[in-house]
């Protein structure tokens, strides 16, 4: 059987620009409850803070980003995500070390495709690690099989390289990661590139317009920006830049609700102070997609 190709537009706002939510961290998410708490934080605390996140702020989403390890299955239970916010599947597999939280990625198979399209998923998201020294060929064949099994389920694929240090712990310039990466693999047939702000968006406003310039330059189609490392009083000055160079918008997390997490009034800290942001974040996107 044959499944018509789904454009990456289902994944965006009426605008036509990208305002995606996500709520796929894993370990990392842990050590932010951990930071905020004595007792050992439990796999269940993860699962309910993802679920309210996701109901909370998914009517204001174009689309939320959701992983198999700890949300997925309940996220689908208890019908979480707005109608008129598309899903997709964090189809990654982590590993860690003792040093990161993901040091290795592989696609993880108990990510049916075929059933999380069933589900009500549009698209699928893979992150990838560039480092310096490992050989591109294990990367150019994990996005290119990745590729594939979206095209063959019907779902958008979405890419996201970041830029990692050598094995051995040695220096490394972060952005020219950034740029390598996407020189790389930008150009693979993934219908959706995501890609961290140059320079982290601590640069000035032209050192982050002309790194999101040649990302532009170095992606087939559209690409957006991701909120980790940037801060988050910053990330919208970096959207609005990224997309005067190129970009379409971004899909994020940390930026709209990493300052709530194991907060005593968290419930109502994501009605406000994370919903206020990601609007706010909206607004930047359909402002500067529409120019």
């Amino acid at each position: 059987m044959t499944i018509a190709t789904v454009s990456p537009t289902v994944l965006a706002r009426p605008s036509g620009g990208y305002a995606m939510l996500a709520i796929d961290q894993r370990e990392a998410l842990r050590a932010m409850f951990a930071a905020k708490q004595s007792e050992p934080v439990t796999d269940g605390q993860i699962t309910d803070f993802k679920v309210a996140a996701a109901r909370t702020l998914s009517p204001y989403a174009s689309a939320i980003l959701v992983d198999k390890q700890f949300a997925w299955d309940a996220v689908i239970a208890a019908n979480a995500v707005d109608p008129g916010c598309a899903l997709i599947a964090a189809a990654d597999h982590f590993t860690g070390s003792a040093t990161e939280f993901v040091a290795d990625v592989a696609i993880d198979d108990d990510v049916d495709p075929a059933t999380v399209r069933a589900q009500g998923a549009r698209a699928l998201k893979l992150l990838v690690l560039w480092r310096p020294d490992e050989d591109p060929a294990g990367r150019i064949a994990l996005v290119t099989d990745f590729v594939q099994r979206c095209r063959t389920n019907g779902l958008v694929s979405i890419i996201e390289p970041v830029s990692r240090g050598p094995r051995d712990g040695g220096a490394f310039d972060h952005d020219a990661g950034i740029f390598a990466a996407a020189e790389e693999l930008g150009t693979l047939g993934a219908d959706l590139y995501k890609a961290e702000v140059p320079t982290a968006g601590q640069g000035t406003d032209e050192e982050i317009r002309t790194g999101c310039a040649k990302l532009t330059e170095a992606v087939t189609g559209p690409w957006v920006v991701l909120s980790s490392g940037v801060p988050a009083e910053r990330f919208p000055d970096a959207v609005r830049l990224a997309c005067q160079a190129g970009a379409s918008g971004f899909l994020a997390g940390r930026a709209i609700w990493a300052s709530v997490v194991g907060s005593p009034t968290m419930a109502d800290d994501l009605r406000t102070v994370s919903v206020d942001r990601l609007r706010r974040l909206c607004d930047v996107v359909d402002d500067a997609v529409s120019r």
